[in-house]
């Protein structure tokens, strides 16, 4: 069976367009090493609160941690002394993150882009309740449950302290060999 010489052309350049295309998605991508880091920082003032994103435990500040995703995320900073501060804040992506681009910037351009965002938090002392206060607080939960109206149990920020224990001075061992 011959086949025609129109015929064999288009079959030749079929294949190679075929053997191109190959070549380009399997080595296009180890020439470009596009990348996005994306990069939260948070400071308090005063540093040392415990910080929690999307209820899980980040660190004491200052602390960075990369994210994947952006949105609104549940920030909560926790410092003994200190009133407990959660806001939520959304994070909007940059023009290289938005859809259809992202796959290009992250795939194929050789580059790396950086996204670095930085949150500074003021903490507020904690105020010292008078002992009339406590005392109408006290009242007021008295008169709710005749009402029968159910209070929650306010949640108690953990001790720091225990978290992140302060390395402690080693006082030197007295190692001189005893008389027999």
């Amino acid at each position: 069976m011959k086949i025609g010489a129109k015929n064999g052309v288009f079959l030749v350049k079929k294949v190679c367009i075929c053997i191109i295309a190959t070549l380009c998605v399997v080595i296009l991508p180890h020439f470009c090493e596009g990348a996005v880091r994306r990069r939260v920082t948070i400071r308090s003032n005063p540093p040392g609160a415990l910080v929690f994103i999307d209820d899980q435990e980040i660190g004491v500040t200052p602390v960075s941690t990369s994210f994947i995703y952006y949105g609104t995320r549940k920030i909560q900073l926790i410092k003994d002394g200190y009133e407990t501060v959660t806001v939520l804040r959304t994070f909007k992506p940059p023009w290289y993150q938005w859809a259809g681009i992202d796959f290009i910037t992250e795939n194929l351009v050789r580059s790396e882009f950086r996204d670095e965002r930085l949150i500074e938090f003021k903490l507020t002392p904690l105020r010292i309740k008078t002992n009339k206060e406590l005392v109408d607080r006290a009242n007021q939960l008295r008169q709710r449950v005749r009402q029968g109206i159910v209070t929650t149990v306010p949640v108690q920020p953990r001790n720091l302290r225990t978290l992140y224990p302060q390395p402690r001075a080693t006082t030197p061992v007295n190692r001189t060999p005893r008389p027999r």
